[in-house]
């Protein structure tokens, strides 16, 4: 009886012209089932989530758990916005409160020009803060209170900085100047009674040398609890203001400038009772971010494992090239595999996490970091809705902004490069020879923020009108200046910048209608011509291909 003929269990169908099918009839060699193999693989890793459903049957999980959590962030984001809301709201209105308590005369939008002249004035303005401090129980319409110290409550420290030794006679134009600063305080307790009297009597024994004072300062502590709180269901935060009013002579000049500087702490209340429903609301709250932090664990886990599969199958098609092509893969063909989407995913739930433990916590009152907070979780759902764009990129129509931005990019930095060098020399010589004649080139950062303004067209007349004309040449140079910055920048520059992104956008519309350049990785891809819909991917990915051998 003659022996049945063996059966090549490795052998597939294939159709004649497809090399991804085979026919019962034909058994292809090893080397093309490898590379039939490989082909199948790396299509179904670059295939979307909907054509890998088709194909496989595999749910999109990924795609269903980052709309989840859009959501999810969004939500969670307004919430602690909200709540952040009030916490600014109450800070900077008690910054408001606080320089009309202890600034006499102080009026609202007067920061950069409150000064005084007189030295009568400088007594003034000190004995007034120091009798506001100590009346401050009763004329404080706030809950402020001074700070308990034990059984003591904490002083007003009174301290003023001035050189060691100062002899000045401008109208001989001689000075003997030591420039050691010393310091000299002394301190008004809250409970003290101080009848400050009239200027001459000098109850607060304070006598300034103002040829040699460089600053007087004034610093204390008060205490307050935002009760606004309660208002929307969340337990109070108690607040430690360190303020500082500091009478700044620095530059002798015969004015003396007044500022007060509010240094705020938040921290969690010692004892408190809150009845009604807070308790029941906070629970609720750390619940559903409990399941924000679950779901953004969840999602950092399939993409990293995504990442590492990338990772795994570039090696895998590199060792495979090179052991049947002897060629090297090349650097673009293998960030192909690099998924930059799945990595900013990673970096927001990375984000997401670390925002929401913080969250957490801020509820819960046991830390009060909300700028900490606020960064982490408004970059990481920046990052969150960025990433929403990977899946419209499925779509030939919404996949235009992605494409041509990807494409553009090298080229905008290396213009940027170059703007940015002429963009700096015009920040240098404007901040050093205008910065004395034009209040908005006095500093790098306003230098800037002005020329950046103007390259947009914003504030250009207040530009050129502002310029002091004490100097005809610095008037001239200034115009000349500003005319060529505007010209450069303006007509030339960013009319270059527009159309480098225009040149991409028409390239990518023409890759759109005609194809676009095939690499030899995706030369590769394209010789396998199943459709997703086919079914003839339905079984799973077998071993690494690049090295293996088929049984007999």
């Amino acid at each position: 009886m003659a022996d049945p003929e063996p059966v090549i269990s490795s052998c597939s169908s294939r159709e004649e012209g497809n090399p991804c099918t085979f026919n019962q009839h034909t058994c292809p060699s090893e080397e093309h089932l490898l590379e039939d193999q490989m082909r199948r693989k790396l299509k179904f890793f670059f295939m979307n989530p909907c054509e890998k459903f088709w194909t496989r049957g595999r749910k999109p999980w990924k795609l269903a758990m980052q709309v989840l959590k859009i959501a999810m962030v969004t939500i969670q984001l307004i919430f602690f916005g909200l709540s952040n809301q009030m916490v600014v709201a109450f800070k900077e209105e008690n910054m408001i409160a606080f320089k009309h308590l202890f600034l006499k005369g102080y009026v609202d939008q007067m920061d950069d020009t409150y000064a005084v002249y007189t030295q009568s004035d400088v007594y003034d303005r000190i004995i007034f803060a120091v009798n506001r401090y100590l009346q401050l129980r009763s004329i404080s319409v706030g809950n402020h209170a001074y700070e308990n110290k034990g059984a003591e409550q904490s002083a007003m420290a009174i301290c003023w900085h001035f050189y060691k030794q100062g002899n000045v006679c401008p109208g001989n134009d001689t000075f003997d100047v030591d420039p050691e600063v010393k310091t000299e305080c002394f301190f008004v307790e809250p409970d003290e009674a101080v009848d400050t009297g009239t200027l001459e009597e000098k109850k607060l024994n304070l006598t300034l040398d103002f040829h040699r004072l460089l600053t007087v300062e004034l610093q204390f502590k008060l205490k307050a609890i935002n009760l606004q709180t309660i208002r929307h269901h969340e337990l109070p935060d108690c607040y430690d203001f360190t303020l500082t009013i500091t009478f700044d002579n620095r530059a002798h000049s015969g004015r003396i400038k007044i500022s007060l500087e509010n240094d705020i702490s938040i921290r969690e209340c010692k004892d408190w009772h809150v009845s009604g429903s807070i308790q029941k609301n906070t629970r609720y709250m750390m619940i559903f971010d409990a399941f924000v932090l679950l779901t953004c664990l969840a999602s950092l886990t399939l993409c990293a494992r995504s990442v590492v599969r990338g990772l795994q199958l570039q090696q895998e098609f590199a060792n495979f090239f090179l052991l049947h092509y002897k060629k090297e893969v090349s650097v673009s063909d293998r960030m192909e595999f690099v998924n930059g989407w799945y990595i900013m995913i990673i970096i927001s739930d990375i984000l997401t996490v670390i925002g929401s433990i913080l969250k957490m916590e801020i509820q819960a009152k046991s830390l009060t970091s909300y700028g900490v907070c606020s960064i982490l979780l408004g970059a990481s759902t920046l990052l969150v809705w960025l990433g929403a764009l990977r899946y419209l990129s499925f779509f030939p129509k919404y996949n235009l902004l992605i494409l041509t931005l990807r494409a553009a990019l090298p080229s905008v930095i290396r213009f940027c490069c170059c703007a940015a060098m002429i963009y700096l020399g015009y920040c240098f010589c404007g901040w050093i020879v205008l910065g004395p004649y034009h209040d908005k080139f006095r500093s790098l950062n306003v230098v800037s923020e002005c020329l950046f303004s103007l390259i947009n067209g914003d504030d250009m007349f207040a530009t050129f009108a502002k310029m002091q004309q004490k100097s005809y040449l610095v008037w001239l140079f200034s115009r000349i200046y500003l005319y060529s910055f505007i010209s450069l920048f303006i007509y030339m520059i960013l009319s270059l910048f527009i159309a480098l992104i225009t040149d991409t956008y028409e390239t990518i519309k023409h890759y759109q209608e005609d194809g676009f350049p095939e690499t030899e990785l995706r030369t590769f891809i394209s010789e396998c011509k199943d459709e997703p819909k086919s079914g003839e991917d339905q079984l799973e990915d077998g071993p690494p291909v690049s090295t293996g051998r088929l049984s007999p």
